[in-house]
């Protein structure tokens, strides 16, 4: 649906440039929830801006369906964009909001109710129609720009953090319809964020952006389970580093490869790719591992052995803070489960096991 290659954006400043994209190319696929998600100031917004024609790059071309966007004006682009700030009319009912893009495209007025009629019930507002967008909470009027956007049926649609000024607990609702919106329109939806839990749960795929590039595009699973380089390891979720020593490739295909931790124990762990394997030569390697994915055990049984400095409750799951004998420190996640152990305090010697193909070793 949408091809960006090669996309660079300068912005010129009075001392020096500020480069805002550098070369950025991606794909993204028709009936596709795609996120860009990065800290402020990685140049994700600047490329949303770029596909909404907004903003025109320094260089590189942007596609959609195989043809040139960029020659086209906004208004003449098949796209449409939810900001932040939803910029609703105020002394508009919230069905007059809805009609007025499809009366400004002067569609049949026949037309025009249907679609405003079928834009309500899809965000669930039909009671809400003849009231004000100014008498209406901050989700409800979220509902209506969505609503507005997507009633003349655009090939895509563009989010910019849109969820970013509603509560905890209507943001998590919101993040469900979103995802509800998308399947049942069929629309290309491209989201803008920096909340790393909002691109796992709504995204298809994730183009994690820093600095204003691209450092890897995946599943969420393949975001989270496999981050290709430190940035997106330490980016996205809670992430433990450890420094080992890669002594061997396994030969069978199975993208393994064997490192020694310290005190001399040997685990196997996850290349980037089953392609670098092979290509990998023995020395120091810096090992990704996920909270949640090591299992806290007696000292004996531990491949990573050391001290408990920490126990905090959280609920759902518990948070063990290990001193380690190398002089790093561990958290692992547990989830607390009846009849579990807990008898453990601070101070206690303890072991943290791992499984085969746990950790990731990182390309930087």
């Amino acid at each position: 649906m949408i091809e960006v290659i090669g996309v660079t954006k300068v912005f010129p400043g009075p001392d020096m440039d500020f480069t805002a994209l550098g070369g950025v190319s991606l794909t993204v696929q028709d009936n596709e929830f795609f996120t860009l998600l990065g800290p402020s100031g990685c140049g994700k917004t600047t490329l949303l801006r770029v596909i909404a024609g907004f903003e025109y790059p320094t260089s590189g071309s942007v596609l959609l369906d195989g043809k040139d966007l960029l020659a086209q004006p906004p208004y003449r682009r098949p796209v449409n964009t939810v900001f932040q700030s939803y910029a609703l009319f105020p002394h508009m009912s919230v069905a007059e909001n809805i009609a007025f893009g499809l009366e400004m495209l002067n569609k049949p007025k026949a037309e025009i109710r249907k679609t405003v009629a079928d834009m309500l019930d899809l965000v669930r507002m039909t009671p809400m129609a003849d009231r004000k967008t100014s008498e209406i909470s901050g989700g409800q009027q979220q509902r209506v720009a969505l609503a507005r956007a997507l009633a003349p049926r655009p090939k895509v649609l563009l989010l910019d953090e849109p969820l970013s000024a509603l509560d905890y607990k209507l943001r998590k609702d919101m993040q469900l319809e979103l995802k509800r919106l998308q399947a049942e329109t069929g629309i290309t939806f491209i989201f803008v964020t920096h909340d790393q839990e909002e691109a796992l749960t709504m995204s298809d795929r994730i183009a994690v952006m820093n600095a204003g590039t691209v450092r890897q595009i995946g599943s969420p699973r393949e975001i989270y389970d496999q981050p290709s380089e430190r940035f997106v390891a330490d980016f996205i979720g809670e992430t433990n580093f450890i420094t080992a020593d890669l002594v061997g490739v396994e030969g069978d295909g199975s993208g393994l490869v064997r490192v020694r931790l310290a005190g001399g124990v040997e685990t196997h762990v996850q290349a980037p790719s089953s392609d670098l394997a092979s290509a990998m030569s023995n020395g120091p390697v810096t090992l990704a591992i996920r909270p949640e994915h090591a299992i806290l055990v007696d000292e004996p049984q531990g491949l990573l052995k050391g001290a408990l400095e920490n126990v905090v409750y959280f609920g759902t799951d518990t948070h063990f803070h290990v001193a380690l004998d190398d002089g790093g420190l561990f958290v692992l996640r547990q989830q607390n489960q009846p009849g579990q152990r807990s008898d453990m305090s601070v101070g206690d010697r303890v072991g943290l096991s791992l499984g085969r193909g746990v950790g990731q070793i990182l390309r930087d």
